[in-house]
């Protein structure tokens, strides 16, 4: 009887056939009893039912042959260490057993103390089994029951190919070096190794992009064929994954750091843009040229001479309002010094924006093609309002998103 609640408290839908079930018997039930009651009786006996608590708990079993006496550790895999969850004695048949809880799939590891290891991607209710022999126990082993740790081992066991071979085409380059066909044979070996190395970014790409939503995806774009150079680096298939991921795994360590470092290279990518644009015009600063509220376009060029604070803002934005306070006083302070604002609105409704100009007494350089600007907004990778670059007199970025006491400490810096 246990045995049939375990059953109905895991697979809800069972409850709903039991529903079913229930109507189809409704005739034959006592017309004396009132169908409001049966009725309530059924979902009174659902709800209780589906309230069982889920366990998350999972078992690792196994046998490794020549191991007798050696102690086998679990430990889960953090993002840059690993937490010790528990330890077991391999008996005389090779044979042992883990239990443990996870509620959402989690690596783990599986190692001696010799950092033979094997990596698990281990989901709760999975009822695992590893079979090894200790001398080959990180390499050659099979694993059942998990359908995340199968994709883990695929991929190890790819990548293990993949270095074996680059390994023996350096070998042969090193035994054959002095020999007269060097060159030649050279040439053809780097073939061969772009090829190796081609072979093995097109098959983790594709991996992640057919298993997006899988935790064994963040495996393969953190594998790294040496200790400088990561399989993949495509950008855009790290978004896709991290984007995935984090819309079904949001708490886990490895996704939340796989999709901070997803949003930090996407900035570093627009950035390394600017900078090249910067490089091929000659620059440090792309030129900026807008009309005023007057009509009149002024170049951010023109100012070239002053100390200029670039602002984005949005009248419409509250953020940007709150600061336009503390620029009237910086500007009042300094613009008899050589400072000038050159302020860039993002708006698309004139009013609104001709109207906070006046309401917050903004006297400085004010422009805006009422389009959201998205020239300028491009040109200097503008992720959101309010952001600034300060620019010295030659128009050269010298510092960025100043807000408040950062930006009086360094116009004082400037104009001391």
């Amino acid at each position: 009887m246990k045995y049939k609640i375990f059953k109905i408290c895991y697979f809800p839908s069972l409850l709903f056939l039991m529903y079913r079930k229930l109507l189809i018997l409704r005739p034959l039930i006592s017309y004396n009893m009132n169908l409001s009651k049966f009725v309530i009786i059924v979902f009174t006996g659902i709800l209780v039912l589906s309230g069982c608590k889920k366990s998350n708990q999972f078992t690792i079993s196994g046998k490794i042959t020549h191991a007798d006496g050696k102690t086998l550790y679990l430990e889960e895999l953090l993002v840059s260490t690993t937490r010790p969850e528990d330890s077991v004695k391999i008996n005389k048949n090779g044979e042992f057993k883990f239990k443990g809880q996870s509620s959402i799939p989690t690596y783990y590891l599986l190692k001696f103390s010799d950092d033979k290891t094997i990596t698990l991607l281990l989901d709760s209710l999975e009822n695992v089994t590893v079979e090894a022999d200790y001398a080959n126990f990180s390499r050659e082993y099979n694993v059942e029951g998990s359908p995340g740790s199968v994709l883990v081992k695929q991929l190890n066991d790819r990548l293990n190919t993949t270095r074996s071979k680059l390994d023996s085409l350096r070998s042969l380059e090193k035994m054959y070096r002095g020999n007269p066909d060097y060159n030649k044979l050279k040439t053809e070996w780097d073939k061969q190794y772009n090829k190796i190395i081609q072979g093995q970014v097109d098959y983790s790409t594709n991996f992640v992009m057919k298993n997006p939503f899988s935790m064994a995806s963040i495996l393969a774009l953190y594998q790294q064929l040496d200790r400088q150079n990561y399989v993949i680096r495509d950008l855009h298939t790290m978004r896709v994954a991290a984007s995935a991921l984090n819309s079904i795994y949001p708490n886990s360590v490895h996704v939340k750091a796989l999709y901070a470092n997803t949003v930090q290279l996407l900035k570093d990518e627009q950035s390394a843009k600017m900078q090249k644009f910067i490089a091929e015009n000659g620059q440090n600063s792309p030129d900026i040229v807008l009309p005023n509220p007057e009509g009149k376009e002024i170049a951010l060029s023109s100012l070239r001479g002053k100390v200029v604070l670039l602002q984005f803002w949005s009248a419409v934005d509250r953020g940007s309002r709150i600061l336009n306070p503390v620029l009237a006083e910086v500007y009042k302070e300094y613009k008899n010094k050589g400072f000038e604002i050159y302020q860039v609105s993002v708006d698309d409704n004139r009013i609104e924006w001709v109207d906070v100009i006046d309401k917050d007494h903004l006297s400085w350089i004010n422009v805006g093609d009422m389009k959201g600007s998205l020239d300028a907004v491009h040109k200097f990778n503008i992720q959101t309002v309010p952001y600034n670059y300060l620019l010295d007199k030659e128009g050269r970025v010298v510092a960025q998103n100043l807000k408040g006491p950062g930006l009086t400490r360094a116009l004082a810096g400037i104009f001391k």
